[in-house]
């Protein structure tokens, strides 16, 4: 039977887990100072007085390397259960991984050929 006085305790922890970074943004909002002027305005270079323009364009090959490395973390991150619960899952579990791998094997191979992962 479905009894909903069996969660009273997963809605007291979501209410307080979203009350406490509400309060806090609220009471440093309040308790901030409010300073402007150039100072505030200027970029932070550990102490050391800023030169030259805070923004700097950098090249996509790190953008790219870390898109990469995303999408495999990411794969590890879901086949790793999948292989905690090999023997239990049966035929079909390994299929639908297998087709999982292959797919990230061809993006991998279309992001290479197409030059993506080139320092150059």
């Amino acid at each position: 039977m479905f009894l909903l006085y069996e969660y009273d305790i997963f809605w007291a922890f979501l209410l307080i887990s979203s009350v406490i970074p509400i309060l806090a943004f609220l009471i440093s909002g309040v308790l901030a100072p409010i300073s402007k002027g150039p100072e505030k305005l200027s970029s932070y270079e550990s102490g050391i007085e800023p030169m030259g323009d805070a923004w700097l364009q950098f090249r996509i090959c790190y953008y790219m390397f870390a898109l990469v490395f995303v999408v495999f973390d990411v794969e590890t991150v879901f086949l790793y259960p999948w292989a905690m619960s090999f023997d239990v899952l049966g035929v079909s579990a390994f299929i639908e991984a297998l087709i999982f791998v292959l797919i990230l094997i061809v993006g991998s191979i279309y992001a290479w050929r197409k030059g993506a992962l080139e320092w150059s």
